[in-house]
């Protein structure tokens, strides 16, 4: 997602784009996720990853009605609003709300049951904010690659994994591949949970480690779930066709990416305490993925300094989906020499690698 809207971006402004992609673009943490137009605890935060957020929610609509136009793909941009049940630190949320003027509050537990009226028994608090959407990701991602393919200045390079660096003295003036040299003016890393072996080969050492996440789909009726719920750490989010996304770990297992029946039998678990009538439906999917974790969450947005020519774009860990317009607006802006959308230096790679 990262790569995709980074170079949609760079061409909409006239810049000639090519994208290397080691496998197929959007298959990896971008497909996986569950795309929550929000960070699942967005209080919990720091300011820089709050601002992005903040950005990146209300450009969402626009950028899935102009997918749909240009591709004839429907991102899915679905507003439910989300409910929070039984939180812990519930007064902190509401004080963050109250001072970042967000509109999220306290509601009744009975208003709650009564809006999601398949809610488990036993939740005794509830805080709910409007307006949240989910975006179904991999459709997103195709709609991405879709408008990419029709621009006249976009190449594509898929099952093409970057070997090396070119270089001209420090300067960055491409990578090389399997099929050769691909040269540039400016190169951008936004390789989610690869970043950091990318950039080895130049000596680097960014703080960026895969973090594996597993989640579950439910195949239920179209009016099942009207809005996500999110309880003692796992979310269900409802699609418009009547899948249910139920997720996720969070475990540190280097690049393995296979399912476990452990994290399945967890993840059941949850989902019939959070909406028992799960118990009933039908698994038709259980995958895992890998997050690009990162100090904070804080992403790696701009140049790197001593090695002209060489972007990052890179470390979302929870939230690239949530954070990824802002996050290539902003790398769009310091590449074309703009006036940024919001203060990059929490984001520079300077003194964090």
């Amino acid at each position: 997602m990262i790569g995709l809207l980074s170079a949609y971006l760079l061409a909409g402004a006239g810049k000639r784009v090519t994208l290397v992609e080691r496998v197929l673009v959007g298959s990896e943490a971008s497909w996986a996720g569950g795309g929550i137009v929000s960070p699942l605890y967005p209080w919990r935060y720091s300011l820089p990853v709050t601002a992005l957020a903040h950005w990146s929610q209300d450009y969402y609509p626009g950028l899935g009605k102009r997918l749909l136009a240009h591709t004839g793909v429907d991102p899915e941009v679905h507003v439910t609003g989300l409910y929070w049940l039984d939180l812990e630190d519930q007064a902190d949320a509401l004080a963050w709300a109250q001072r970042e003027g967000r509109p999220l509050h306290e509601v009744p537990v009975e208003s709650a049951y009564a809006q999601v009226p398949v809610l488990g028994e036993g939740f005794e608090r509830a805080i709910y904010m409007p307006g949240v959407a989910n975006v179904r990701n991999p459709r997103l991602v195709k709609a991405l690659r879709a408008a990419l393919q029709d621009s006249p200045n976009v190449t594509l390079l898929e099952r093409s994994p970057v070997l090396q660096f070119v270089r001209d003295g420090a300067r960055v003036v491409g990578v090389r591949t399997a099929e050769g040299e691909v040269l540039a003016e400016q190169v951008v890393v936004a390789a989610g949970a690869w970043s950091g072996g990318v950039l080895q080969s130049l000596g680097l050492s960014l703080p960026v480690e895969p973090v594996k996440g597993q989640m579950i789909l439910f195949k239920c009726a179209k009016d099942f779930l009207p809005s996500m719920v999110l309880a003692g750490g796992r979310y269900a989010i409802p699609r418009r066709d009547g899948h249910i996304l139920v997720g996720s770990t969070l475990e540190h297992a280097g690049f393995d990416k296979t399912p476990t029946d452990e994290a399945l039998a967890s993840l059941q678990a949850s989902a019939e305490k959070l909406l028992p009538a799960l118990r009933d439906a039908e698994v038709v999917g259980h995958w895992a993925g890998l997050r690009p974790g990162s100090p904070e969450g804080v992403p790696f947005i701009g140049e790197v300094p001593g090695h002209p020519g060489l972007w990052l774009n890179c470390g979302h860990y929870r939230n690239g989906l949530v954070l990824a317009p802002a996050s290539c607006q902003l790398l769009a802006d310091l590449m074309l020499g703009q006036q940024p959308i919001i203060d990059p230096a929490p984001y520079s790679p300077a003194g964090r690698l």
